[in-house]
């Protein structure tokens, strides 16, 4: 069944190249999306990324867009069954993300909803967490916020550096996603939504506070971003936005909480960190964008 998955790959270091050898090893993979080259050194050496060398290694186009999200119709024109991504490093035009009949699905270095965006693997040793994982999800347009699809949980050692956690969950990565592809075409998966934060909502002690944080993470987004001209990172950043805001009001209504009570109470460790602004100001903010 695998064998004929018409499949467009789309990823650039060397994590993903386990991932893209088994899609090569068993489904049809029509073409590969990477990174632009790199011009590196003083001779100015062209360098091809990791990906791009197993596909020309396995005679696969190579399709490398400076912008993907203004370069998509020669991807779209192979007309492939599924999109898969791991660690491609541009954000995915919804224009794409609607085509594939079985999805876009990516390999995310993490136990989503944890460490979302780039370099989990880095903000996972950082953090000094006892476990990470691998997580397969749909994607959609927020960042790593789609559906998950499957999960495998691993210990961080104390003996593990960077390079043995990443070639773990690498490897870790390929195997799920074989183990995962026949349940996704059959589509007897369940998905199971992800909420804006990692926090167990229904065991979490204080609520109040937990409310709180979901605005310090709106607060994070408005007074860190900075805004130019371009309207593709203002769509996405304010596609983050709405969903903080969406989850926040959702637990404000379900604890039947008052904005001016949260926005009041003591911050504890985060009371310097962050601005802090009433809900409905984010909100204003959040329609100005």
């Amino acid at each position: 069944m695998l064998k004929n998955l018409k499949v467009v790959f789309m990823g650039t270091p060397e994590f993903s190249v386990p991932i893209l050898q088994m899609l090569i090893e068993n489904t049809n993979v029509l073409g590969v999306v990477t990174q632009p080259d790199k011009v590196v050194g003083r001779k100015k050496e062209i360098v091809f990324s990791p990906i791009k060398q197993l596909a020309i290694e396995n005679n696969i186009p190579v399709f490398q867009p400076i912008k993907i999200r203004e370069d998509y119709q020669s991807i779209l024109d192979l007309n492939p069954d599924i999109i898969i991504t791991a660690a491609y490093g541009q954000i995915i035009p919804k224009q794409i993300l609607d085509y594939p009949k079985y999805n876009c699905i990516n390999v995310h270095a993490s136990l989503l909803p944890k460490l979302r965006g780039g370099a989990p693997i880095h903000h996972a040793i950082i953090d000094g967490l006892d476990k990470t994982g691998i997580t397969i999800m749909y994607m959609d347009v927020g960042m790593d916020s789609g559906d998950i699809i499957a999960q495998e949980e691993i210990t961080i050692l104390e003996t593990d550096t960077y390079q043995i956690l990443h070639d773990k969950l690498s490897q870790i990565g390929a195997t799920l996603l074989l183990k995962t592809l026949p349940s996704i075409i059959e589509g007897t998966k369940q998905r199971i939504k992800q909420f804006s934060i990692d926090r167990d909502w229904d065991k979490y002690h204080n609520p109040a506070n937990l409310a709180k944080t979901i605005a310090i993470e709106a607060c994070e987004l408005v007074e860190c971003f900075q805004w130019d001209d371009d309207k593709y990172k203002i769509d996405k950043v304010k596609a983050e936005l709405a969903d903080v805001l969406i989850n926040c009001q959702n637990l404000l209504d379900k604890l039947n909480l008052d904005e001016d009570e949260i926005v009041n109470q003591k911050m504890d460790e985060n009371e310097n960190k962050y601005p802090v602004e009433k809900i409905k100001g984010l909100n204003k903010k959040y329609d100005e964008i």
